[in-house]
């Protein structure tokens, strides 16, 4: 375990700005920043396009895996500031738990929103929302006393039924399509 950070370094976790901590500003920031680019511009459509299938971006002529190298830079660049982020917060910084609870939390929260785990979809308002419901979740969980072995089982049962929800909804998607293809098909 490390500690005794510099107030730079611990300046991300602690500090406010009008009541306000500079850790969620920073949260606000980057959710905008990500919305924008996922829905304004060509690489977010690439990135959708490639997280949906792959052969088909590569294809129509996007190179795949330049933007796969992109979203895994930018996913390390995140982990980077929430890692800053949460030594600010603690104060201390143990390399052998440091994404422990953490993980679970973030797959739940982006199939919770509406990714799919058959990729190519999602949007960064739904993984707010379910990244809000399960800070709801841990808070309540908190709250009530629940010991966090029986919070990881609720957890866990959120994240098959979320997972259940998206295959039956993309089954339900494939089926509408194969539909209306034979519709067409007959006239």
């Amino acid at each position: 375990m490390v500690s005794g950070f510099p107030d730079s370094v611990m300046w991300l976790g602690t500090a406010t700005v009008g009541g306000f901590p500079i850790g969620y500003i920073v949260v606000i920031v980057i959710y905008v920043i990500m919305h924008v680019l996922l829905t304004r511009t060509a690489l977010g459509r690439s990135i959708y396009c490639a997280g949906g299938n792959p052969e088909a971006t590569r294809l129509s002529g996007i190179n795949s895996a330049n933007v796969l190298t992109f979203c895994y830079t930018v996913s390390g660049f995140m982990a980077g500031i929430a890692g800053i982020v949460s030594i600010g917060r603690s104060g201390t910084c143990n390399g052998a738990n440091a994404i422990q609870p953490y993980d679970t939390d973030a797959i739940a929260a982006c199939v919770i929103g509406g990714a799919s785990f058959m990729g190519g979809k999602g949007t960064m308002l739904g993984t707010m929302i379910g990244a809000l419901v399960i800070a709801t979740l841990r808070n309540g969980f908190t709250l009530l006393a629940i010991s966090s072995a029986v919070q990881n089982m609720v957890l866990g049962l959120v994240i098959i039924a979320a997972v259940l929800l998206d295959v039956y909804r993309e089954a339900m998607s494939a089926s509408a399509r194969r539909k209306e293809a034979a519709s067409k098909a007959k006239a």
